[in-house]
């Protein structure tokens, strides 16, 4: 497997970017994967994926990109609209510079929160979308997991702060409104039902099993409780399990 860097310059964004395959001349399929709230392109859990899935998969690629505010993107406070434009130009660079039939998607926690909110504003551009841990209700996640109560004081008083974990991302209390307002559990997903998987870990300590699980059974989505598992899935043996569903999905 190789990796190859590349920026998409567009629309007054510059957007940093992976891509992982094994062949850039032979891709057919492109899996394009969402990061979490705080991390980056550059993360393990993509990269682990991305060897598994191209040793199979010789004709696919994985693409990662940083959403706005995180790793080294230069935005400095995060608009949850942003991040919407960055996934519409990551797609089409996609589209236009490889040249691929099929586009896939897997996401980790805001990053499946993000692609859910996509397919509810834009429609379905994914052949299969396989999320693991979405942060369904994001907005009771980023108030409850994420941001003390000093946090939440300084929003009341309309001062932004600077949240997460492995990188604080500077918010305000716009961020937060939008959250409330762009409730992805208010949309039918079922339509796209058997094109979508999700896989949640029991033990998960930041993003609500039952959240994911409810969601899943609403929208008839097909739904994999992976046992003891934490947010991160930090057991390698597990994340490996959920890494073999999710490529055996995506065929």
């Amino acid at each position: 497997m190789t990796e190859k860097v590349f920026y998409i310059n567009d629309s007054g964004a510059s957007i940093h970017c992976n891509l992982y395959c094994t062949d850039i001349k032979n891709l057919e399929r492109v899996v394009l994967y969402g990061h979490g709230f705080g991390g980056h392109k550059d993360n393990k859990a993509a990269e682990r994926f991305a060897k598994k899935a191209t040793a199979k998969h010789k004709n696919m690629g994985v693409v990662t990109f940083n959403l706005p505010c995180h790793g080294d993107d230069v935005r400095k406070t995060l608009i949850l609209s942003d991040c919407g434009e960055y996934i519409s130009l990551v797609l089409k660079y996609i589209r236009s510079k490889f040249n691929v039939s099929e586009i896939y998607g897997y996401a980790t926690s805001f990053g499946g929160y993000l692609l859910l909110k996509y397919i509810a504003d834009n429609g379905n551009p994914f052949k299969k979308l396989a999320l693991r841990c979405p942060a369904i209700d994001m907005h009771s996640v980023i108030l409850n997991s994420i941001m003390t109560d000093s946090d939440k004081k300084a929003l009341a008083h309309n001062k932004p702060v600077s949240v997460g974990f492995d990188k604080k991302i500077k918010i305000n209390k716009t961020f937060i409104d939008d959250l409330k307002a762009s409730d992805i559990r208010k949309y039918d997903y079922s339509d796209y039902c058997d094109d979508i998987l999700i896989i949640h870990g029991t033990k998960d300590e930041v993003v609500p099993f039952e959240s994911s699980k409810e969601f899943a059974e609403n929208n008839f989505i097909d739904f994999i409780a992976a046992d003891n598992a934490d947010h991160r899935f930090v057991d390698p043996l597990l994340m490996d399990n959920a890494i073999k569903d999710i490529i055996v999905f995506f065929g």
